[in-house]
C-alpha cells in the first residue's frame, strides 16, 4: 500500500509547480510563436555566403525544433521519441526550463549579431522569460500584505522606543 502511495505522491508532484492553468497555456502558445519565429528567421538567416550566419542559422532551427519538442509534441508525431522528450521537459522545474530556453536563445546572438536573429531568437527568450517569472511563485494577497507591515511597524516602534531609553 505504501509503494502506491509513493507512485501517486511522485505523480502529483510535477503537476504541482504553482502554475495556473492559464499560464501553463501562454508558456505553452509562446513556445509554440517562439518556434516559429526562430524556424523561419533561421532559414531567412541560411541564405547567405557568411558561414556565421549559415551556423546561427541551422542553430535557430534547431532552437524551434527543440521548442516544438518539449511544448507541443504532437506536432512531431512522425518521431519515434518525442512523447518522452516531452514527458522530461514537463518534469522540468520553470527555473530549469527558464534557463534551458534563455540560453538557447541567446547563443544565435552571440554567434552571430544581426537583426535577423535578434528578433528571431526575442520570442523564444521570452518564453523562458515567462518560465522564470512562473519559477518566481504566486504574489501574496493584499490582506497577509498589510498585516506583515503592520507587525513591521509595531516591531520598529518598539525598537526605537527601547533605543531612546522610554521603558516598555
Amino acid at each position: 500500500m505504501s509503494s502506491e502511495a509513493a507512485v501517486a505522491a511522485t505523480k502529483a508532484a510535477p503537476d504541482d509547480d504553482g502554475m495556473t492553468w492559464w499560464y501553463r497555456w501562454l508558456c505553452k502558445i509562446a513556445g509554440v510563436l517562439g518556434g516559429i519565429s526562430c524556424a523561419v528567421s533561421g532559414v531567412w538567416n541560411c541564405v547567405t555566403v557568411n558561414p556565421l550566419n549559415i551556423a546561427a542559422g541551422v542553430w535557430m532551427v534547431l532552437n524551434a525544433f527543440v521548442l516544438f519538442l518539449c511544448e507541443v509534441p504532437f506536432c512531431c508525431q512522425f518521431i519515434e521519441f518525442a512523447n518522452a522528450i516531452a514527458a522530461r521537459a514537463d518534469k522540468l522545474k520553470p527555473w530549469q526550463k527558464a534557463l534551458f530556453y534563455c540560453g538557447m536563445a541567446l547563443f544565435p546572438v552571440v554567434l552571430k549579431f544581426s537583426m535577423t536573429t535578434l528578433f528571431g531568437n526575442a520570442i523564444a527568450f521570452a518564453t523562458g522569460v515567462l518560465y522564470g517569472l512562473a519559477s518566481l511563485g504566486k504574489k501574496g494577497d493584499a490582506v497577509s500584505y498589510a498585516r506583515l507591515q503592520h507587525q513591521k511597524q509595531g516591531d520598529e516602534e518598539r525598537m526605537a522606543g527601547t533605543e531612546n531609553g522610554a521603558p516598555e
